[in-house]
């Protein structure tokens, strides 16, 4: 029989680069034209991002610490598992299943696809006068490829996998230390823009825009707790996994600040608010229309690099479900040559596909991080119960502080994303509560399996 058990091939470079490859994606291009708009204040707005990557860092902090104690593969499945009842753990992977992965990687695919024809325009009208396929219909088949491919590229094995994901991290990261520092040697910004603008609106208003700003911002730097979800294929996982999550995040948050710090370099607030693709007006500003052109390649290649790192992810969490009993059992197969989850590789891109396919991805999404923001915090609240047993083999610093500013930031941006969006936060509740009969229904076949 083969061994359904995945082996410890990584170390800390290819560990670390999952996590910057899967916090970097669109969220960092996207959100802070929209944040100004509300905020109108650019120095608000980036002390907004620094305050989100310590939280971001406080969750990784938990995360190293229980991915220390109880290095396997499945990240909050394994750890609430463990932690409190399989039910709360088989909820998570359910919830990653449904939203967590699949809509992201479809997300990122058609991203991509919106990028790389922003900087080609043409390229669909060439297809199309060849005869291959409509014009329309050429940008979700550049969607759908990149699934396929990247889904046949992991498929194949975790070391070729890494690879490639080492190379497109590096030349993310490479591309954004480039532009960072060609758009400040230039001098073409103004450092005026930093004191102009008005203010937040006064009174409870103002908190709330405040809220939901640091909402929008943790969607940025989610993927900070990703390598937790490879703990059972990362090397000496009690040093490596913690340290992947402290570097990972800790790189990204000096990414995301000077991003946003050359952001307001370059555009008037007045210019910026309400601008998604505020990325391209910087490079605009400072270097004329064609930078536009390359920075549309950049986030292109962001999108390409966050949609392979889901692709690693997702399936260990389905993996490690199937082995417990809690889901299809042909999921926890091991490939006997390749030695990844290959069944639940596949199943993940089939449902990427269909989600890419019918285009009603953009409303999963909606409702995404209301679900998904639930278990991190009753992860990050097991910290407190590892303690209290001793049955830690790494104490990393900053107990209680760090677990205590996650669970309330966690709670009140909750709160804050129900009173806003009410009717998908409601989906994304009623997402968690189905899983419970779910789960009764794996554990009962799973049982009915072991007595036969």
């Amino acid at each position: 029989m083969p061994d359904n058990s995945l082996e410890r091939k990584l170390g800390l470079f290819p560990a670390t680069n999952i996590v910057v490859a899967n916090m970097i994606g669109a969220g960092i291009f996207t959100t802070s034209g929209l944040l100004l708009a509300g905020l109108n204040n650019p120095v608000l707005m980036i002390v907004l991002w620094i305050a989100g990557g310590l939280i971001a860092l406080c969750g990784a902090l938990s995360y190293g610490e229980l991915g220390a104690a109880m290095p396997g593969a499945g990240g909050e499945y394994h750890f609430l598992s463990r932690l409190y009842h399989p039910l709360f753990g088989f909820l998570s992977g359910w919830v990653s299943f449904l939203v967590g992965f699949s809509a992201p990687i479809a997300a990122s695919a058609m991203g991509f696809s919106e990028y790389f024809l922003r900087a080609f325009p043409s390229l669909p009208s060439l297809i199309a006068g060849t005869g291959i396929m409509p014009e329309q219909a050429f940008k979700t088949f550049l969607s759908v490829s990149v699934i396929v491919i990247f889904t046949a590229i992991h498929y194949r094995g975790i070391k070729t996998g890494a690879l490639i994901q080492n190379v497109l991290t590096l030349l993310k990261v490479g591309l954004i230390v480039f532009l960072l520092l060609a758009g400040f040697i230039s001098g073409q910004g103004d450092t005026s823009n930093f004191t102009a603008g008005g203010g937040v609106q006064e009174g409870l208003a103002g908190w709330k825009t405040i809220g939901l700003s640091l909402m929008w911002i943790m969607f940025a730097y989610s993927g900070w707790n990703a390598s937790t979800y490879l703990g059972a294929e990362i090397k000496n996982p009690t040093k490596i996994l913690p340290w992947s999550l402290i570097i990972g995040t800790g790189i990204v948050t000096l990414l995301y600040v000077l991003i946003n710090v050359l952001y307001v370099f370059s555009i008037k607030p007045d210019d910026m608010k309400g601008v998604i693709s505020v990325g391209g007006l910087a490079m605009g500003n400072l270097f004329g229309p064609g930078a536009d052109t390359l920075f549309s390649l950049l986030i292109s290649f962001a999108l390409f690099s966050s949609l392979s790192a889901f692709i690693i992810i997702g399936p260990r969490v389905y993996y490690s479900m199937a082995r417990d009993g809690l889901f299809f059992k042909s999921v926890a197969k091991i490939h006997p040559k390749f030695n990844v989850p290959s069944n639940a590789i596949v199943l993940q891109g089939m449902i990427a596909v269909v989600l890419a396919l019918s285009g009603t991805f953009e409303q999963v999404l909606t409702y995404m991080g209301f679900s998904l923001g639930i278990f991190p915090i009753l992860t990050v609240f097991g910290v407190f119960k590892l303690r209290r047993q001793k049955t830690g083999s790494v104490l990393l610093a900053g107990f209680p502080l760090t677990q205590v500013i996650y669970i309330l930031t966690g709670v009140t941006m909750l709160v804050l994303s129900y009173l806003e969006r009410p009717a998908e936060s409601s989906v994304a509740a009623l997402t968690v509560i189905v899983g419970i009969p779910a789960y009764y229904i794996f554990k009962r076949a799973s049982s009915a399996d072991k007595l036969s």
